[in-house]
């Protein structure tokens, strides 16, 4: 099966199709992080075509998108249902690319400052806790 990125600089991608019930409270609870005023370029892509997809394997679909963020494995069984978020900004050949996770409710707040290039991915992946997960500035 050919697998394209939809066009998009924040996609959210679902990569795990194992419990649809996990992934609805997942980016329900990464909606409810927005303000309603708030300008952000978030596209949930809920595609079967992106079942098993891994970071490693983004090298060959990465178009214009600098990071991409996806609900995996990880995310669907975690009860905190942290997101992977994926610096695609310098292809390396696919020896793979910087990561983090996020928990759902922290969202907003990196996609926003990504997507305005008010902030760059270093800024939340080095203010993760000792599980490589961030929670906010505030915590």
């Amino acid at each position: 099966m050919t697998r394209s990125l939809p066009e998009g600089e924040s996609l959210f991608l679902r990569t795990d199709f194992t419990d649809d019930a996990a992934w609805a409270q997942t980016l329900a609870a990464v909606v409810a992080s927005y303000d309603e005023d708030t300008v952000t370029g978030l596209t949930p892509v809920d595609d079967p075509a992106f079942d098993g997809l891994t970071s490693e394997m983004l090298v060959e679909l990465i178009d214009d998108q600098t990071y991409v963020f996806l609900a995996d494995a990880t995310t669907i069984t975690d009860p905190a249902h942290s997101i992977l978020a994926v610096d695609t900004s310098d292809e390396d050949g696919g020896a793979g690319y910087p990561v983090f996770r996020i928990v759902p409710n922290a969202m907003a707040g990196v996609e926003v400052n990504l997507f305005l290039a008010a902030a760059d991915f270093g800024d939340f992946a080095d203010n993760v806790d000792a599980n490589g997960v961030y929670h906010g500035f505030s915590r």
